[in-house]
């Protein structure tokens, strides 16, 4: 099973030499097959995009994606773009682009949508309980999930251990995507 790991300032820092320290040691470590570089709110988001990608280059098993910002993503050479729930608009122009494409989704419907419209790949979340973000949807709706969407399925939310790594993979789906496992194992 693939491995995606995902950024978050709360956890890498805002701060470039401390997020390229935390980012350098958790690629280290843990060899992600893909990475993400997710702020939402950084004022300096290309210039941190371009050290990320850059933190990337030094891994060739690492595929790194920028979070949302398709023109960004293709600007700046990423393997691919992670858009959310609302951009899926945004697939085609993105595949346009030579970029992979991963979309954000929470229920089948959605799933749906990003196959139709070519998605390369979905997250689906939360599936373990994870702060801030709902109802967690549990293994027994991935396994269904996985068995009806033929899209690689990435179950993202709340995976900190490695047990619910196992648990994950047992369902079938194509990766796991975490931003606490990979500062905390």
């Amino acid at each position: 099973m693939k491995s995606y790991l995902i950024t978050d300032p709360a956890f890498y820092s805002a701060e470039r030499t401390a997020f390229g320290r935390l980012m350098q040691n958790a690629l280290q470590k843990h060899r992600p097959d893909f990475a993400l570089y997710r702020d939402k709110n950084s004022p300096d988001y290309a210039q941190m995009a371009e050290l990320f990608l850059e933190l990337c280059s030094r891994f060739a098993e690492t595929k790194p994606l920028l979070h949302g910002n398709v023109e960004l993503a293709a600007k700046l050479k990423a393997f691919g773009v992670h858009l959310t729930s609302q951009q899926a608009g945004e697939i085609a122009r993105a595949k346009g682009l030579g970029l992979f494409v991963v979309i954000s989704c929470h229920s089948e419907e959605e799933m749906m949508q990003a196959q139709q419209k070519g998605a390369d790949a979905v997250t689906y979340s939360p599936v373990f309980s994870s702060p801030g973000k709902g109802e967690p949807k549990g293994l027994e709706d991935l396994n269904e999930r996985v068995a009806k969407i033929s899209l690689p399925i990435i179950a993202l939310g709340g995976i900190t251990s490695k047990a619910q790594v196992k648990a994950v993979e047992k369902c079938g789906a194509y990766a796991f995507a975490s931003i606490r496992y990979f500062i905390e194992n």
